[in-house]
């Protein structure tokens, strides 16, 4: 079974921390709104949906990706590098527990977002970002070499996460914005360029064989399906006001 953890919009969510955009006015309501229809796009390609509470002192626990990062064989607790953020792990540890799987939890003064994860196959990328720091990397790499994981760390410049500037879209192919990681990091792979009029179109969820993809990109889209990749779209320009994409708002992993 394929299921996808999500978490309720916070009421504080226009509260939320921005590190690369503006602030600007935020519409909770729409946001919300957004939010239940990329849930229910996750219920029509196949996953099984369980949603989160969220109370009004974790303006950023919608981004429920960046509090832990599930493996076949395990889960690892983030340790979010925005101290205001790590009080949203204990509902998500909490939530992993009910399946039964074994958890790590990475241990101070690690800094982790789950957002720097990017699992393609048994090669696990961690992006070097203002989230997630080198011990970090070390307690990952030590937590996943014995399971026959193989550690990469990629510079991350200009975005929030490693996942803004690149993601799988098949097994053997990502989606990259090279301005902001360096391509050579994916060698061995094949590599699809957004559009250069679409800086953050980089962020996509591979489900299957269906790439789950923002309604704002219509250029990169029309790059993925030139290649016969399926793309299904969901409206998240709310959600991307606090630096949000289509992975970050679920936890996706197979019982």
């Amino acid at each position: 079974m394929i299921w996808a953890m999500t978490r309720d919009i916070s009421p504080s969510f226009d509260q939320c921390q921005l590190t690369h955009l503006p602030r600007v006015p935020l519409d909770v309501e729409r946001a919300r709104a957004q939010h239940e229809a990329y849930e229910w796009a996750l219920v029509e390609l196949g996953c099984t949906v369980r949603r989160i509470d969220a109370g009004p002192d974790l303006p950023d626990s919608v981004f429920i990706e960046d509090t832990a990062v599930v493996f076949p064989e395990a889960a690892v607790i983030a340790r979010p590098g925005a101290a205001t953020r790590q009080p949203e792990t204990a509902a998500v540890r909490d939530a992993l527990r009910r399946f039964g799987m074994p958890m790590r939890d990475m241990a101070e003064p690690a800094t982790l977002d789950g957002g720097d994860v990017l699992l393609i196959g048994r090669q696990v990328f961690i992006g070097s970002s203002t989230r997630t720091n080198e011990t970090a990397v070390n307690q990952m790499r030590r937590f996943l070499r014995p399971l026959g994981y193989k550690v990469r760390i990629v510079p991350v410049e200009g975005c929030l996460h490693l996942k803004s500037a690149v993601t799988a879209v098949a097994p053997d192919t990502v989606i990259i914005n090279r301005a902001w990681v360096p391509a050579d990091a994916f060698t061995g792979l094949d590599t699809i360029d957004v559009d250069p009029d679409e800086p953050a179109g980089a962020n996509a969820l591979l489900l299957g064989d269906v790439v789950v993809y923002a309604a704002g990109f219509p250029k990169t889209r029309a790059r993925l399906e030139d290649k016969g990749l399926r793309v299904h779209v969901v409206d998240v320009d709310e959600l991307a006001k606090a630096e949000g994409g289509v992975t970050c708002c679920s936890l996706v992993f197979q019982t």
